[in-house]
C-alpha cells in the first residue's frame, strides 16, 4: 500500500485543511495532544459538539463515508482517514458522536428497514440529537448472551425491564440500541432481539457512575416498564445476537484505532524533559529500550490499522480481525502511561494539570485506560475471538451450549 497522497488525495487534504482553517483554531504544534480521555462532557461541551457537527454537516464534511442518501458524503476510508488527520491538528470540541457515526449508523445501515433508515440516520450524521449503546449488564459483560434484561410483547408495543451498565454517555443521550432476551426457552443466543429506545421515554432511568479518574462518562440505566413501539424493533425477532455483532465489530474497529498510538510523540518529549541520574532521561539506554519499543508497537498498531482501513475501503462490515487493534492497543495505552508515570518520578502520582508535567494526561490516561480495556470486549474474551474466529483454533467449552436459558444456573436461580 503506498501512503503517500494520490494528486486527489492531496486536493482533498487542502480542500479540507482550508475548510477546518475558516472554523477552527489550530493547535500549537509544539504542544503536547490534547487529552480526550478526560474531557467532561457538560452541557456547554454539549452544545458546542452540536454546533461543530451541524457546521460540518451543512458545509459537506460530516460522516464522509456514509452512503448520499443516509446524509454522508459517499466517499472512501482513505479520505476519511485524511480528514481524520487534518481535523486532529485543530481545536475541536468533546467527540460525542463516536457511538452512534461509528457504531450504530452501520449497524442501522446494516439491518434496518428503509422507514429506519430514512427516520434516523441523517439526524444522526447532522448530530442534533445524540445517541448511547446499552448492551452490557451487572451480570453479562463479557458474556453478553447471557443478558437478562426483558421485552415482552403487549399488543403493537413492547415491554422493557431491566438494568444496562457501563453506557457511555447516556446521561445525555437522546437515543439508544438495546439488546433485550424475548425469549428465555431457547438457548442464549438465540432468545435475543435488538431495539430502538427513547432515551427520554417514562421509566428510563441513568445514574452517571463516578469513575476513578474523577469522570463520570458512564452511566447504570434503569428500564422501567419502557413502552417501545414494535417499529423500533431492529431486525428480526430473535436475530439480536448477529445484530449486535455488527456493532461490536465496529467498535473493536473504532476503539482499536486509538490504542495510544498517537502519544508516543509526547513520550519522547517526556523522556527529554525528565531527568535520570542527573541527566536527560533520554540519554539513558534503558529508557531508550523502552521508547524504541513503544515506537514499535505504535507504528506496527498504525500499519495494522491502514490494513483494516484498506480492506474496509472495498466494501464490507469490519471482521473478526478489528479485534487485534484493540486486543493490542488497549493494553499498550496502559503501559505507555505507566511508564511515563515512571519517568515522572515524584510528580508522576500527582494528577493536577497545573503542576503534573504535560498537563497530567498520562495520570488521565492511566487512569482511564482500564475502562478501555473492557470496554468493546475484555482483552480475554478478544484473545478468544481472534483464536476461535481468525486463527481457527477450537473453541472454548462451554457447558451452556444448546440449553434453554432458563435452566441455565445463575446466582438469582432457587
Amino acid at each position: 500500500m503506498d501512503f503517500d497522497d494520490t494528486p486527489q488525495e492531496a486536493e482533498f487534504r487542502k480542500k479540507a485543511r482550508a475548510f477546518l482553517e475558516q472554523h477552527l483554531e489550530p493547535l500549537d504544534p509544539d504542544k503536547i495532544a490534547p487529552s480526550m480521555l478526560g474531557e467532561r462532557e457538560d452541557d456547554d461541551a454539549i452544545k458546542k459538539a452540536k454546533e461543530w457537527q451541524a457546521t460540518k454537516y451543512d458545509n459537506g464534511w460530516a460522516v464522509l463515508t456514509w452512503p448520499k442518501e443516509f446524509g454522508g458524503q459517499g466517499l472512501g476510508r482513505l479520505e476519511n482517514v485524511v480528514f481524520g488527520q487534518e481535523e486532529s491538528k485543530f481545536k475541536t470540541p468533546a467527540p460525542i458522536y463516536g457511538i452512534g457515526h461509528g457504531m450504530l449508523g452501520p449497524t442501522l445501515m446494516a439491518h434496518g428497514t428503509p422507514a429506519q433508515q430514512e427516520k434516523y440516520l441523517k439526524e444522526m450524521a447532522r448530530g442534533q440529537v445524540v445517541w448511547c449503546q446499552l448492551f452490557s449488564e451487572p451480570a453479562a459483560g463479557s458474556d453478553l448472551a447471557g443478558l437478562r434484561t426483558s421485552a415482552v410483547r403487549d399488543g403493537d408495543e413492547w415491554v422493557i425491564n431491566g438494568q444496562k451498565i457501563w453506557s457511555t454517555g447516556a446521561h445525555f443521550c437522546d437515543w439508544g440500541m438495546i439488546v433485550t432476551r424475548t425469549d428465555p426457552e431457547v438457548p442464549k443466543h438465540d432468545g435475543l432481539t435488538y431495539f430502538i429506545v427513547d432515551m427520554h421515554a417514562p421509566g428510563v432511568e441513568c445514574r452517571p457512575i463516578k469513575q476513578i479518574n474523577g469522570g463520570a462518562a458512564f452511566n447504570e440505566v434503569f428500564f422501567n416498564d419502557v413502552r417501545v413501539p414494535a417499529d423500533y424493533q431492529l431486525g428480526a425477532i430473535g436475530q439480536g445476537w448477529q445484530v449486535a455483532i455488527t456493532t461490536l465489530m465496529n467498535e473493536r474497529v473504532s476503539i482499536g484505532a486509538g490504542g495510544g498510538a498517537g502519544r508516543t510523540k509526547d513520550l519522547f518529549r517526556l523522556a527529554a524533559e525528565c531527568r535520570k541520574n542527573g541527566r536527560p532521561a533520554i540519554e539513558d539506554s534503558s529508557v531508550r529500550q523502552r521508547l524504541a519499543n513503544a515506537f514499535i508497537v505504535s507504528t506496527g498498531l498504525k500499519y495494522t490499522g491502514y490494513r483494516t482501513l484498506s480492506a474496509l475501503s472495498r466494501g464490507g462490515t469490519p471482521g473478526p480481525e478489528g479485534s487485534i487493534g484493540k486486543a493490542v492497543g488497549a493494553p499498550f495505552s496502559q503501559e505507555l502511561a505507566a511508564f511515563a508515570m515512571e519517568l515522572q518520578g515524584a510528580m508522576g502520582g500527582v494528577s493536577d494539570p497545573s503542576c503534573a508535567p504535560q498537563d497530567a494526561i498520562w495520570q488521565e490516561s492511566y487512569l482511564a485506560s482500564p475502562g478501555i480495556r473492557i470496554a468493546g470486549g475484555t482483552d480475554e474474551i478478544l484473545k478468544n475471538v481472534i483464536a476461535e474466529r481468525v486463527l481457527g483454533l477450537p473453541g472454548e467449552h462451554r457447558a451452556d451450549k444448546g440449553k434453554p436459558f432458563r435452566e441455565i444456573p445463575s446466582g438469582s436461580n432457587k
